[in-house]
């Protein structure tokens, strides 16, 4: 497997992180498999495992209680850009998020954040279409009941 190192950039805040304790499993197939443990732990998150499906803009993690315990899936809509001799990735985060409960809610969140990154000029025409765009497709496979099929992608991984 191609060495590399992975960045997160987040637009709000304005921050790019080194995730140098992610922990790569695969990648192939333009599908970056990664194990973690939370950057800041928080009362109910602890640990993850997050595949990046880079072609179609979405990283899904399965986010876990301390004791191995589901606490929800979480679907960030990204884009990503390789730096130019390919050594690292960075994964920008375009705001718009799903969350997936273990009984099968599914909450849309930080649509405000996606608002505010166009009013404040600190999101392009792009992003922000593209953001939308990939929620639309993403809201529509979630409602059509093929999302197991991610699940069960992300979960072949899990030791």
């Amino acid at each position: 497997m191609k060495e590399f190192s992975l960045y997160r950039k987040r637009i709000i805040p304005d921050e790019c992180i080194l995730l140098k304790n992610d922990h790569i499993v695969s990648f192939e197939d333009n599908r970056l498999v990664t194990t973690w443990s939370a950057l800041h732990p928080k009362k109910d998150l602890h640990h993850g495992i997050s595949c990046y499906f880079l072609e179609h803009g979405i990283k899904v993690s399965k986010f876990y209680y301390e004791d191995g315990r589901l606490l929800y899936w979480y679907i960030d809509i990204i884009t990503h850009s390789w730096n130019e001799d390919g050594s690292s990735l960075t994964v920008i985060d375009l705001l718009a998020d799903v969350l997936i409960y273990p009984d099968g809610f599914v909450k849309v969140v930080d649509l405000d954040e996606l608002a505010d990154a166009e009013e404040a000029g600190i999101i392009t025409k792009e992003q922000l279409l593209k953001s939308l765009r990939t929620l639309d497709k993403l809201l529509g496979m979630i409602y059509a009941g093929e999302f197991k099929r991610i699940q069960d992608y992300v979960e072949s991984f899990e030791v």
